[in-house]
């Protein structure tokens, strides 16, 4: 792994710390004690501490110098409502929730950054360290902006981070435009006549209907996008009845489209639309479309991910930075960041991800060794980009 000298030697530290997040997980808007560890070791290392947005989101804010250039640093703090199968020692303490996704070492990498920074104060200008609830599925990056995040905190640019099972631990991916995707939710439910399961033209099965929207629903991306813009759309529930012989007289469907840009979420919509009321017509049934807007893409801008690239070369070597990962259609609310402040969000290898290490999997954990890595990343970024003139 590759470290700044400075930051090097908090690695024990970082390593107690995000061992001792990791024990003890609390989910979307929970975060009492994560945020509690967060700004004592905050104003323990001199940097100013503000608390409140989104219930338990913490802010910190460094200056240095006199110049008026700020910029922001995101960490997200909450874990995910799964039970943990690990058996090391700093496993989950709380049964149902496990940091699966890592946001407990993305929380240890942005404090060991703000330690360092705090110390050498090698750079002119403001540094605002936003540490985050909520990301897994509850938008507190939305819910932060919308209470004054960019207000309050005045910041040029904004950049995030996180780990990637699968990319060699201690390597980067930075990538223009697309990182991640989309995520949308929807809801269809379809209401016919119900019926004897034996005398079934008696009825209006919403069954058989419900089955013929679902794979019509297919040929969206296969024949109403253009093959170039990727597209998924995933039916993830299918409900209906309760008993062998009754064709039930109601179908319930749901599941999550995805995309990478807003207009095709759009086409994606219209189309659905399009099916559902066709098949109500076809079959003689009733179909309602309840379409949900989530996480916008994540979508970086070139100006900022050329930077975070030179910088990340500069770090762990020019090798070390991939340009050309494909985006994944997995989504993040770092999206709400970036659709308000210019920015970039940049993957952070986490090693191999055979033997249960990927996301959101039972037996996840975080790679330590790459925790001073991350940190020195971070810090070299805020130096870049606030160099004295």
């Amino acid at each position: 792994m590759s470290a700044i000298p400075g930051i090097e030697q908090y690695q024990d530290h970082l390593v107690a710390l995000r061992r001792d997040i990791h024990a003890h997980p609390e989910t979307a808007f929970e975060e009492q004690r994560t945020s509690d560890v967060v700004a004592e070791f905050l104003a323990k290392a001199g940097v100013e501490v503000y608390r409140g947005l989104a219930g338990t989101g913490v802010v910190g804010v460094l200056r240095a110098g006199s110049s008026e250039r700020a910029i922001g640093l995101r960490a997200d703090m909450d874990a995910l409502p799964m039970h943990e199968q690990n058996v090391f020692p700093h496993h989950s303490r709380i049964a149902g929730k496990m940091h699966a996704c890592g946001h407990d070492g993305h929380t240890a990498m942005l404090l060991g950054a703000a330690q360092y920074l705090a110390a050498t104060q090698r750079f002119d200008g403001t540094v605002v360290f936003i540490f985050q609830p909520a990301e897994e599925g509850e938008g507190g990056a939305r819910v932060m902006i919308e209470q004054g995040l960019f207000e309050r905190f005045p910041v040029q640019s904004v950049f995030g981070m996180h780990n990637w099972p699968g990319l060699a631990a201690g390597q980067f991916a930075i990538m223009p435009g697309p990182m991640m995707a989309s995520a949308d939710q929807f809801d269809i439910t379809v209401r016919g006549h119900g019926a004897h399961a034996a005398m079934p033209h008696q009825g209006a099965d919403p069954v058989v209907a419900a089955s013929a929207l679902v794979q019509a629903m297919q040929s969206i991306t296969s024949r109403t996008l253009d093959p170039l813009d990727a597209a998924v759309l995933s039916v993830t529930r299918f409900h209906a009845g309760d008993a062998y012989n009754v064709i039930s007289d109601r179908a319930v469907l749901g599941g999550t489209a995805r995309a990478f840009r807003a207009d095709v979420q759009d086409v994606v919509e219209a189309a659905m639309e399009r099916i559902c009321n066709g098949i109500a017509a076809a079959f003689g049934v009733q179909v309602s479309l309840d379409y949900r807007r989530g996480y916008p893409p994540t979508v970086n801008s070139a100006a900022e991910a050329e930077v975070c690239r030179s910088v990340a070369a500069a770090l762990v070597g020019v090798e070390n930075v991939h340009a050309d990962l494909r985006p994944s259609m997995g989504a993040e609310d770092f999206s709400f960041m970036l659709q308000a402040k210019p920015g970039c969000y940049v993957w952070l290898g986490n090693g191999p991800g055979e033997g249960g290490c990927m996301l959101h999997n039972p037996h996840y954990d975080f790679n330590d060794d790459i925790l001073t890595t991350g940190a020195s990343y971070w810090a070299r970024l805020a130096e870049h980009l606030l160099a004295p003139n």
